[in-house]
């Protein structure tokens, strides 16, 4: 789809409005944000179209279409996928070698486990290599309860993230602003970066690290649009 309008306005309602008429999401539900920065910053991207549509650009647009279209409906159900991470967080499986590699990861790891301990009164069953360890079920229940706790939008924040991240506990960190983004953004790429030093980084992995930070920049900023 080529770009149609000359004017973005936003609504009274928090819409989204081009030359005067409503933008609804894909379902056909009016596209209607729940703060008022959100709602501008969505705007924008509408203004910032040049040409045709590129979906890519407009990451914010994506997650409120998913926010009311795929979450809203059902939200239990798509706090509960995310919720399953918890089962098996990045945070809790480490290497057992080489020396400087477990350091690194406890140095970028811990602080979150600390940061989730205090918050939710929770342990951790910490591992070494990928062979499942289950968690306490205490812990899992508190986690579980900390995300259904969270609204559509906040859900649709936090789903790159945590898909992005491979962490729950990371992503509950930044929304509660537990975390700074960049070092949770490093801590997550830690492995990748390290077999990057180590052996090289292929053709393909470069731009597959851009498209991670660019959905995970995504949930973050959307995170910070909605307090």
């Amino acid at each position: 789809m080529k770009r149609f309008w000359s004017d973005v306005a936003v609504t009274a309602e928090r819409g989204i409005a081009l030359d005067g008429k409503p933008v609804r999401t894909p379902g056909r539900v009016p596209l209607l944000l729940p703060t008022q920065a959100l709602a501008e910053a969505v705007a924008d991207e509408w203004r910032a179209v040049d040409g045709e549509i590129d979906p890519r650009a407009m990451a914010l647009t994506g997650l409120a279409n998913a926010a009311i279209d795929r979450i809203a409906p059902d939200p239990a159900a798509f706090a509960a996928g995310l919720a399953a991470y918890a089962e098996s967080d990045l945070l809790c499986y480490r290497a057992d070698a080489p020396a400087e590699l477990v350091a690194r990861q406890a140095a970028a790891w811990d602080p979150l486990l600390d940061w989730a301990r205090r918050t939710y009164d929770v342990d951790f069953v910490v591992t070494s290599g990928v062979m499942h360890r289950p968690q306490p079920p205490a812990t899992i229940a508190r986690l579980q309860a900390a995300v259904a706790s969270r609204d559509a939008f906040i859900l649709a924040a936090l789903s790159p993230i945590v898909t992005v991240s491979g962490s729950l506990i990371a992503a509950l960190a930044l929304a509660e602003q537990g975390a700074d983004p960049e070092a949770v953004w490093l801590a997550s790429e830690l492995d990748s970066d390290w077999q990057a030093e180590n052996w090289g980084e292929d053709d393909l992995a470069a731009p597959a690290r851009r498209a991670r930070r660019r959905d995970y920049e995504a949930g973050v900023r959307m995170l910070e649009l909605l307090r």
